[in-house]
């Protein structure tokens, strides 16, 4: 949803960044993606419960802004790479849900062929080049992608999302080392829930903020708080435009949180009720994003309400959507799994 920046008027000059980029539309927009994220994985949730999908799932549910956010700036042919954790991304780059459900649900007419499932959901017509379920796994990919963009003279950027756990594998630092040294069109984007499946940042990593290890890279490290969309959204302009302009990489470390457990056999023993209450209660990204909307004017309850209410009737139709498509043929096992030249 890239766009011309906005002529900014005296008044408008201590707004926060969004509501100067982006017009009442383009926001009112942000709001639908990030109900659209929320609402889908609740409604896959229900429906892995009713056992219409199988294996697990990691849910981002409480990450909104952050997916939102690091999207919204970039141009439809900019590419990201993913995590397991990736539907959220997958949507704020511009998926169709009802193929996201169909590839959940295992069916023909998913993004995989409903081969790859929650965790390998992959639209490289919308430049999301697939999500990864190997930690780090995305990042080295990202860097291959930029590197690929900076030969051809596309004037492409690459995001690489991922979660605070990949920040201690090997990939990461190599990774980051390449980009900077060739300085690649690339933004490394660390979602920081605070937890790598049960284990806190706090006793698995040795520096305080995963930002700080730019610094050894020769990179800007930029903390932003990651339930803030304006924020999220600001650092993702300033990165982009600094990687177009062939300064190269950024490390962009969102700090936000996850409300459900790591994965659906995570039963959250490591986390206290106080803790995720506080979260969903005081600081949920939807719910801040709209008590500013609604401060400056953009939109009112009742818009709100249409918001929730259309977003509730395009799930509906894609998990309708996703039960009646057609299951795979046995005789077809071994078809699409590989990338097939016609």
């Amino acid at each position: 949803m890239a766009t011309a920046r906005k002529a900014i008027s005296p008044e408008q000059t201590n707004q926060p960044f969004a509501y100067r980029q982006y017009s009442p539309e383009q926001l009112r927009d942000v709001l639908y993606k990030m109900y659209l994220i929320r609402r889908f994985e609740e409604g896959a949730e229900d429906s892995y419960m009713r056992g219409l999908i199988h294996g697990t799932m990691h849910l981002s549910i409480g990450q909104e802004a952050s997916a939102v956010g690091i999207c919204t700036p970039l141009n439809e042919d900019d590419q990201i790479t993913s995590t397991h954790r990736g539907h959220g991304h997958c949507i704020a780059k511009g998926a169709d849900v009802k193929r996201m459900f169909a590839e959940f649900f295992g069916k023909t007419t998913g993004y995989c062929k409903g081969r790859g499932g929650s965790m390998h959901i992959a639209d490289v017509a919308k430049g999301n080049l697939g999500a990864n379920g190997i930690v780090a796994g995305g990042i080295p990919i990202a860097v291959g992608a930029a590197l690929s963009a900076k030969r051809m003279k596309t004037g492409k950027v690459v995001v690489s999302f991922f979660g605070d756990g990949a920040n201690n594998e090997g990939a990461f630092h190599e990774a980051l080392n390449m980009a900077s040294i060739w300085k690649l069109p690339v933004i490394f984007v660390c979602e920081n829930n605070g937890y790598g499946m049960s284990t806190s940042t706090e006793r698995s990593t040795a520096v305080k903020n995963i930002a700080d290890r730019a610094a050894a890279y020769s990179m800007p490290g930029v903390i932003v708080d990651g339930n803030n969309f304006s924020e999220v959204a600001e650092a993702s302009h300033i990165a982009a435009e600094r990687a177009r302009a062939g300064e190269g990489p950024t490390l962009i470390e969102s700090k936000t949180y996850r409300y459900r457990g790591h994965s659906k056999s995570d039963r959250n023993r490591y986390r206290t009720k106080e803790e995720i209450e506080d979260w969903m209660s005081n600081r949920d990204p939807i719910m801040l994003f709209e008590t500013e909307l609604k401060e400056f004017g953009i939109i009112d309850d009742k818009g709100i309400e249409a918001v929730r209410e259309a977003v509730k009737q395009e799930i509906a139709a894609g998990i309708e959507f996703a039960k009646v498509s057609p299951a795979p043929e046995l005789g077809d096992l071994g078809r699409y799994v590989y990338t097939e030249v016609a």
